[in-house]
């Protein structure tokens, strides 16, 4: 994947400043968020209480998290993934030890930015408040994966996108299709 110069410089830039400039406790949070959000069991954790604390609505909100999710998973993973073998950041660019656990496979996107922005945007519009609320995790995921040095802010940017485009399709493929198919 070629990525223009500006992209890389600005890339560059903030990778080393979210890595290098971000205090310890705040770190220390980012990753905690994130490893809740490993194999996105944090956002299967809090489907689950949604649907089974929210009544009606929690189960419905859950559905569309979930589902969005997989379809998050599907595009960032499945096909992004596959055909972008885009190397993760310079470990020299990194000033902490956390560089040395990274995953192996192709930097962009961010799947986990993917997942959580997927179930957020889902969310939101079914359950206004739970939205709001798991948008803060949603981000918090996001900037630890620029702080670790497993992504470019470019990644999880692409990332983002994908989950909003996972929850639009979420909300608008089934209205098609019961609008075509009768």
């Amino acid at each position: 994947m070629k990525v223009d110069a500006g992209l890389r410089d600005a890339d560059r830039a903030l990778t080393r400043q979210a890595a290098s400039r971000t205090p310890p406790a705040l770190a220390r949070t980012l990753s905690a968020v994130e490893e809740a959000a490993q194999g996105t069991k944090l956002w299967c954790g809090t489907g689950a209480a949604m649907a089974s604390l929210g009544g009606w609505r929690g189960r419905k909100a859950a559905a569309a998290g979930l589902t969005a999710l997989a379809v998050a998973q599907l595009m960032a993973g499945g096909v992004c993934k596959q055909l972008a073998h885009r190397p993760r950041p310079p470990k020299e660019w990194i000033p902490h030890d956390k560089v040395e656990d990274r995953p192996a496979s192709s930097s962009f996107p961010s799947g986990h930015t993917a997942a959580a922005v997927a179930f957020t945007a889902a969310v939101a519009p079914t359950w206004p408040l739970a939205g709001a609320l798991c948008a803060v995790p949603a981000a918090a995921v996001a900037l630890e994966r620029v702080q670790s040095g497993a992504h470019y802010p470019s990644d999880v940017t692409a990332g983002a996108v994908i989950g909003l485009a996972a929850a639009w399709l979420t909300r608008r493929v089934p209205r098609l299709l019961l609008h075509y198919w009768p």
